[in-house]
């Protein structure tokens, strides 16, 4: 067993740790109101991401045009304060001019509203919706 100096000490405590006794550290327990809930199914979105047809963030294209589209949608979303952070954070894809959106919203109001906002900069035609509505409980 390592000796405890009081630098460790004090770092554990420091840490949200709690000293019970002589070189014994343990974690104070978060009551039950306060621990995680259980983690959310993502396995459809998973298996969806891994669709080697779907495009992903990471294959956003470099060429200045595609970029240029994804930051004119960028903005207008993050500009419109009555949009829900989900919302402000949705996924914006561009690969050759054609625009894939994927991402919580909190409703069909914003979906309709990203949606739209994408259209202008890219043309109704080029946008592709993958927005899925999640509620806040």
């Amino acid at each position: 067993m390592t000796k405890l100096n009081y630098t460790n000490i004090a770092r554990t405590l420091l840490c949200g740790g709690l000293l019970l006794g002589v070189g014994v550290v343990a974690r104070a327990q978060e009551p039950a109101s306060q621990q995680a809930s259980p983690a959310a199914d993502n396995t459809k979105t998973n298996q969806r991401d891994r669709n080697a047809n779907e495009p992903t963030a990471d294959q956003q294209k470099e060429n200045r045009s595609d970029r240029e589209i994804t930051q004119q949608i960028r903005r207008a979303i993050v500009k419109d304060q009555s949009l829900s952070t989900y919302a402000h954070n949705v996924k914006i894809v561009t690969q050759n001019g054609q625009v894939t959106l994927k991402g919580p919203v909190r409703s069909e109001d914003e979906k309709r509203e990203i949606e739209s906002k994408a259209a202008e900069v890219a043309g109704q035609d080029k946008v592709s919706s993958e927005l899925d509505i999640k509620p806040q409980q």
